[in-house]
């Protein structure tokens, strides 16, 4: 059974009236994590783009450039996005039971909230209300504000941003320690590390401009501190 075959399965078992916790209770374990991580994106990531007041093409297209959809999927695809727009839960409590599937596991947590910032900035703006959005899901998901706005430098690129926060250290933090942080950061992204967590394979392309971001956080803080 294909991956989008199993989401839409598992959307449709919502639409149906069976119980969020039900649904993701059935998704703690690979490979149904990637299922979870997928309807998560999809629910969390359709709710939020309504949180600027519209749904755009560009926020549609950049949830394509996160999952590719084989051709022979998209009729999936197509029924995933149908049944998760007339679901009508409130995001907090998709947010809740996303927080429970993965038991205090950080990691799948961060991947997921790097997917939100990716289709909040697809129009080209970081509005307020996505903000505030995405500050309410990581505050369920226990997320401390240095790790928020870790996640968030590395997406949002402000008119001065601080290379300190896009690694998630102090300042004054020496060098060396630095360097340990910004070398787990890189080895967080890889590949097979996304995989192991529940990330689909289709979704790992979403470390790229974290990566991106990280290794430039490091260069600028290395010609600072020279």
């Amino acid at each position: 059974m294909s991956l989008w075959t199993r989401i839409s399965d598992a959307i449709a078992a919502l639409a149906m009236g069976e119980g969020l916790s039900a649904v993701f209770d059935k998704l703690r374990t690979p490979p149904d994590r990637s299922v979870g991580f997928t309807i998560a994106v999809i629910a969390l990531g359709a709710k939020m783009a309504k949180a600027d007041g519209q749904v755009t093409r560009d926020e549609v297209t950049a949830f394509r450039e996160v999952f590719h959809i084989p051709r022979a999927e998209e009729p999936n695809a197509a029924r995933v996005f149908n049944l998760a727009r007339q679901d009508i839960a409130g995001f907090e409590a998709y947010a809740e039971r996303i927080g429970a599937m993965y038991d205090g596991d950080n990691a799948p947590l961060c991947d997921l909230m790097g997917g939100l910032f990716h289709i909040a900035l697809a129009d080209g703006q970081y509005h307020p209300n996505e903000d505030q959005f995405l500050r309410r899901v990581a505050d369920i998901w226990g997320f401390d504000e240095r790790r928020f706005m870790r996640i968030r430098a590395q997406f949002v690129e402000d008119a001065e941003r601080d290379p300190y926060d896009v690694l998630g250290v102090s300042p004054d933090l020496p060098l060396e320690e630095i360097r340990a942080v910004w070398r787990g950061l890189v080895r967080e992204t890889h590949p097979d590390r996304m995989l192991a967590r529940g990330v689909p394979e289709e979704a790992v392309k979403l470390a790229e401009r974290r990566l991106i971001a990280v290794n430039a956080a490091w260069d600028a803080i290395q010609e600072n501190r020279a």
